[in-house]
Parts: structure tokens; sequence; C-alpha cells
């Protein structure tokens, strides 16, 4: 073949079975692989022999965990977190649910799954190939069945089981308002409260739902590798003051995008830009592909264990997203009979539960009957003997059409703005911003997935399994907002209340959404007059600057130290300080330790009652910063001036405490201080703990929760708990000019060069080339795979 790389590897694979034609997968520098097919349907095959060739440890404990078949593979300590999982299978009508992606859903499931089998096949033949992580676990890979892919819908994101039972908690020991410093509501309201409904929730009552949604934890040595135990900081294990910690990572769960209009761009070609926001790990939770084929040319990034593409381009369409906090799950409590407690209470009279009995395999032991329940609304959770009472989940993940990121099947050909936007009707979850942008110049905004009509009530708190809280049916695609051509010329989302003004409000989307620093501060730039460039996009990603953060520095700027030389010369570092939290500031190290560990502590020890501050661990810091700003609302019926001299008196006393706690951190020099020192990236393997080799990192990291970069952490430790693994910028019709990361690397294999390749790039802020035209991608070649039909 011409123009090939004269560094590329060359490397044939022997017949797979499964193939009608050859495919060429042409592996780039940067670990990206470009799949060429001569059909959709070989194309869709390879994707799943080239994502088990290069993360399949990854997607066999996924598939395993979202199963319920761990104690197969591990043995009966994971019966507990099997069972778990198994109560959030998707039960029902399964040729509704591939339906609900559109008519070549179910063929490319199966076509996918087939290529994953292919590659198991082929690893039968070449034993040596197995990735190590099945040597250390002592274990093998399992085969897939399509139903796999869809039925697990536990890996996804679900809004807002998490946020209730904080409230619940919070509400019960200091009334609803006091909830509002750990979540404010937009648009404020009282959420509803149902007579009778008793508050105060056991501590563990989302034990299972935790076991269900979160990630295996290894741990132990190799004689006990796995863990059913949850993390120390987790609300199945440390109770109420664990629940809103956890809610408040569910909230920082969020990403930013954003598209730039040509009339605004230095090219006259739109600009999109997209980073996901997700936990850390290794390898990435994305994984970045290329497919070419008759009718179809789409790169970018999505899931590994799932087909097709969700952010990136397809040559005529670039798309990404991010978080839109639709409010898609709700907590039931009941009255269970005392004579039979397997029955509820229901309208007038008892329902029984449906009780659903599944054997698990268990390995070195007898099978397992694992015992799911289940009512009208859901698997149920917890079940409180003492006071005859159970808990149950009812969520959108028990409607067709809401598995994970599915949805994107149907916009991968799409050839405009219009058609990607009405490919977005079969988008089920979990709740998108999506921003796209098209080789036209249109520009725009849309967003998509799956939301409870609640008719009287509000789903800010748990509500009874009596019958009196229904879901009155979803609210058709054309009813959520979305916006094309903005007069602006961009448009920008983070995770922040974006309703338009006049949207209806009994629409009842959501009421939670995370702090809007990061979008104001995307809004700061783009509206600079000056062309927006490729490279402005790529430096915003990255960027530390937090508007949240000038906020509160504007307050400290005309404090008087009162004598106090070592707060004077806080005081004097603040003020000297432009607000940009990078790693090596002084500055930034002494605010976030001020802020986190004192001044939000402090202000809710001031204004809330008593019993209510050690149930939150974590603030709406957007809220503080507004209570900050204008002191009083919550110091009112004070004399003149006494609001703002309790304020200040918080802003000082707090910033005292800081500079000693931070003395005791880094030192009494602060010549030696740096917010990296304290604020840490970590990028670990899930058997870590076996080899550290394994894990990357840690890293100095910069920002916080409000900066682009984002970056928010738990005040104990500073460790950063979610951010940007994977970033792309896209130049809209140039598209070899577009961009991405992938942090660690493209491979889960640690023998792999590209396993950890791209992480000195992403620490450093830059951006590899995402190659699309043929030649492009044959200039970069560094492997190529040959698969020949069987």
């Amino acid at each position: 073949m011409s123009d090939v790389s004269e560094t590329c590897e060359e490397r044939s694979v022997e017949a797979v079975s499964g193939l009608s034609a050859p495919v060429e997968i042409v592996v780039d520098t940067w670990g990206v692989p470009h799949i060429y097919a001569e059909s959709a349907d070989d194309v869709f095959f390879a994707q799943g022999f080239n994502a088990a060739r290069d993360r399949l440890f990854q997607i066999d404990l996924w598939r395993r965990r979202g199963l319920g078949r761990l104690a197969e593979a591990f043995g009966p300590d994971h019966l507990e977190r099997d069972r778990a999982a198994r109560l959030f299978l998707y039960r029902g009508d399964l040729d509704a649910e591939w339906a609900s992606y559109g008519t070549s859903a179910r063929a490319t499931v199966t076509r996918f799954v087939e290529g994953v089998n292919a590659y198991l096949d082929w690893l039968e033949r070449h034993p040596e190939e197995l990735p190590p992580e099945f040597g250390m676990l002592d274990y093998r890979p399992a085969r897939w069945s399509p139903e796999d892919v869809v039925r697990i819908r536990s890996h996804g994101t679900a809004y807002n089981l998490l946020q209730e039972v904080a409230r619940a908690r919070v509400t019960h020991v200091g009334g609803w308002e006091s909830d509002l410093v750990r979540q404010s509501l937009r648009p404020h309201r009282q959420p509803h409260l149902a007579d009778g409904l008793d508050l105060d929730l056991p501590d563990d009552v989302l034990r299972v739902y935790e076991l269900a949604t979160t990630p295996v934890v290894f741990t132990g040595d190799s004689r006990v590798p796995l863990s059913t135990e949850l993390p120390a900081d987790n609300p199945a294990k440390a109770a109420a003051a664990g629940a809103t910690a956890a809610a408040a990572r569910d909230l920082d769960g969020g990403s930013n995008n954003w598209v730039v209009a040509g009339s605004r761009t230095a090219t006259g070609r739109p600009i999109l830009a997209s980073d996901p926001h997700r936990p850390f790990a290794t390898p990435s939770l994305r994984y970045f592909a290329h497919l070419s084929a008759p009718g179809l040319d789409v790169i970018g990034a999505g899931e590994p264990a799932v087909p097709g593409v969700t952010l990136g381009h397809n040559g005529h369409v670039a798309f990404g997203y991010t978080i839109f906090p639709i409010d898609t799950v709700d907590l039931y409590v009941y009255d269970l009979d005392p004579d039979d407690p397997t029955r509820y209470r229901y309208g007038n009279g008892w329902e029984s539960m449906r009780i659903e009995r599944e054997t698990a395999q268990v390995r070195d032991a007898h099978p397992c009957q694992l015992e799911l329940a289940f009512t009208r609304h859901g698997p149920v959770i917890h079940v409180d003997s003492e006071h005859l009472r159970a808990y149950a989940v009812r969520t959108t993940w028990f409607e067709p059409g809401t598995a994970a990121y599915l949805g994107s099947l149907e916009y991968l050909r799409a050839r405009d703005g219009e058609e990607f936007r009405a490919a977005l009707r079969a988008w089920g979850g979990p709740g998108e911003n999506h921003v796209f942008a098209d080789t036209a110049g249109h520009v725009g905004w849309q967003a998509a997935g799956l939301v409870p009509r609640r008719t009287g009530w509000d789903g800010l708190l748990p509500v009874p399994g009596d019958g009196r809280y229904e879901w009155t049916g979803f609210h058709a695609p054309e009813e959520l907002p979305g916006l094309a051509d903005p007069p602006a010329g961009f448009v920008a989302t983070a995770n922040e209340y974006n309703l338009p003004p006049d949207y209806p409000a009994d629409r009842q989307l959501s009421y939670e959404w995370s702090d809007p620093a990061r979008q104001r501060r995307i809004v700061e730039v783009l509206e600079r007059p000056e062309p927006h460039r490729l490279e402005d996009s790529m430096r915003l990603q990255t960027d530390w600057c937090s508007v949240g953060t000038r906020e509160v520095l504007a307050l400290v700027a005309g404090l008087p130290p009162n004598g106090d030389r070592r707060l004077a010369a806080a005081l004097a570092m603040l003020r000297d300080w432009d607000g940009v939290e990078a790693p090596e500031s002084a500055a930034a190290a002494l605010y976030q330790v001020w802020f986190s560990r004192h001044l939000l502590p402090g202000f809710a020890e001031a204004v809330l009652p008593p019993g209510v501050p050690p149930l939150l661990p974590t603030f709406d810091q957007a809220a503080v910063r507004s209570a900050l700003s204008d002191p009083a609302t919550v110091w009112s019926g004070e004399g003149d001036g006494e609001a703002e001299r309790r304020r200040d008196d918080l802003l000082l006393g707090t910033l005292r405490a800081a500079v000693a706690d931070l003395e005791e951190l880094l030192g009494p020099d602060p010549r030696g201080w740096s917010w990296g020192a304290l604020h840490r990236n970590h990028q670990p393997h899930p058997l870590g703990f076996l080899d550290p080799k394994l894990d990357v990192g840690p890293f100095p990291a910069g920002g916080s929760a409000t900066t682009l970069n984002a970056a928010p952490y738990l005040p104990g430790d500073f460790v950063q708990t979610i951010g940007a693994s994977a970033r792309v910028v896209v130049d809209v019709g140039e598209w070899d000019n577009s961009v991405f990361v992938n942090t660690p690397g493209q491979s889960g294999d640690p023998r792999s060069p590209h396993y950890r390749d791209l992480a000195e790039l992403w620490r450093a802020g830059e951006l590899a080339p995402l190659l699309y035209s043929r030649a492009a991608v044959e200039r970069s070649a560094k492997a190529r795979i040959r698969l020949l039909p069987g």
C-alpha cells in the first residue's frame, strides 16, 4: 500500500470466523484504531474485536459486575454485590428495547458482540496474548451475548436518588431550608413533603444501590483478590455524612462543551469542544476509534463495551455532550403487612412483592440461590424489619431505550444538524446536553433523555409507595429544550441551570444543577471580540481560572488584618492573586485549604441549626458564595451593618485558622507552598494493589470544582475525584486539524506501548491529532492488523 509510514509494524491475523470480507485496522501513533471494512456489519464486528484486543480485562469485568456474575470468577464473597447488580438489570420486553434504538440497533450490537467473541476464539489459539490481569486473578474472560449490552444499566449515570436521600437526612434534622446550603434549587421551591412520611431513613438504605452502581473495589492479596467493601466515604459505610458526600460527587460528575459558529472563528469554520468528566482510572472510561465503511465514516470516543461513537464527528456533523441532570430516579417507601412482610400497602389494600429466584454460579463452591424482590415500582433495596418498612427504587433504567449511550447509534449517519437533532429522539439516557456543528455552518444545542412526568409532586424527597405518587408518563423528546444557530454565535453548557426563561414550569425536568462557575468562564472567554481559534478552545479546556474564586477574593480585598502579621501576609497573598488555580500556585493552596476546610464548614456552623453541619461534608459553593456576597440573606434582622460584620468576622477567623492548617501541611514558609503539593491526580489500575507499576500517577493537579479544567476533591485528602480524562476539539470541515487526548492511553493492556503514552501529554494540557482522512492516517500508521474471513 502506498504512503505507509516506514515505522509501521505489519501484523497479520489469521482467519477470523464471522467476517464477510477482509478488514484492516490501522493503529496510529497515538493508539487510535482506524477500522476500514467493506460493510457496516463488518466494521461493527471489527470494532468489537478491537475493543477486546485493547480493553479485554476492563470490558470483561464491566460485564461481570453489571450482570451480577462476579462470584463465578472470584468466589462467594461477591454474592452480595452480584445480587445487588441483578436487581438493576433491565427486565422488560426485549423486542421493545431493541426497537427503541432504531431498526439497525439489534444487528449492530449483535455484530459487535460477535467480534468480541471472535477475539476470545483467537485467544484460544494464542493464549500467550491473554492480558496479564487474568493470570494475576487466575480466571478467564467470558463470552458475550447481545442482551448483555442492553440489559446492563447500572454503569450509567442516573439522577437524583443520592440527592433525595441526602435532602431527606438534612430536612429531618434541620428543615428543608437547611439543605439549600448543601444543594440550592433552581428554580427555587419548597420540596414537596408527602403527608405522614418519616424522613428518618435507615443509615444503610443505599447500601444495595451503591453495591449495584459502583465499580468493583480490588483489595487484599492474591488469595482474596476482590472485596465487596465500599469506599470509606460511601453512604452505606459512613451513613448520613457519607450520603451527602456521595451526593456531592454525583453533581460534580459533569462535563464541559461548547460550539462556536464560523462567524466568530478565525477560519470561518465552526469549532466544537467537548470534555466529559468522570472518575479517573487506568484504563480510561473512554476509548477512541474510527469506523469507516460504505455509508459510515465516524471517529471519536465512546465506551469500549458499547458499539459506535458518542462524541466526535462523522465527516458531516460534529457532536459532543455534557450531563443534563434530569431527575430519573425516585425512592419509594412502603408500609409492610405485619402478617406477611412480603406484602406492601398499595391503595386500600395490600399488594404482594414479586419474588424472583436466580442461581448464581460460585467459584470453588456450590451454586447459590439469590432472592430478588420487586414492587410495582422497582427493586427493593432495603427492608426495615423493626419498623415494617421497605424501600424500593423506580428509575427510567427499567424503561425501553435507556441503555447508556446506545442512542448514539441513531445519529452516526446524520448529514446535518437537523438530522442530528431528529436522531436524538432515540436517546433515552443518561440525560445529556448535546452540542453540534455541521459543515454548512449550523451550530446548536439539544437536551435529550427520558424524563418522567410527576403530577403534584417534584421528586425532591422520597415518597410513599401507596399509589399517591405515580409517574404519569414521560415527556416527549420535543418538550426538552434546544437551540439552533444562536444569535450570540456560540452555545456552551457545563451542567448549569440552562432552562430557557420561558420554559414551562410544570415540566419539572430537574431542580438540582451544578455550580454555574464553569459555564460562566466559558462565556467570559467566548464573548471576547477577537476571532476564536482552535488553539483557544484547546487552552480553554485546561483553564484553571475560577470565576467563583474571584467572587470570594473580592470579599476579602478590603478587610483589615487587625495587627495580625500572619493574617496580613495571607490577605496580601490573596489580594495579589488572579484566581488562577495552577499547581505551582501558593495562593491557590491557601485559598483551597481556607475555602474547603474552614470557610465552608464555618459558614455552616454559623447559619444552620445544630446537628445539620455534620451532615454536610460538602456544600453548594455557588449558594455559599451568594450568601457571603449578600449576608443579609442569612443574617437577617440584625442592626445596620451587623450582617456584614458577622460575615467579615467569619472570613477573617477562618482564614486565620487556614494559615495554621497550611503551615502544618506544607511548612511555615509560604515560599514552599503550592497547590499541586496537596492536590493530586491519581489514575489507579484495579490491580494496582498487587503491582503498583500498573497505576498511573499521582500527579500534581491544579484547578478545583469551579474551574474548566475540573478537579473537585474531598477536603480530607485533596485527591481529585473526577475530571476530563478525555478531551476533543473539532475543526468542522477540516477534520484532520481536530485534536484529542485520552489519559493515560488508549490501551488497557499493560504490555502495549499505548498503555500510558498519553499521560504526560494530558498532564501538560496538550492534545494529539485526531486524524480522519486515509492519507493522514497512513502517514501516522504504527501498526496494521488484517482480519481475514474464516
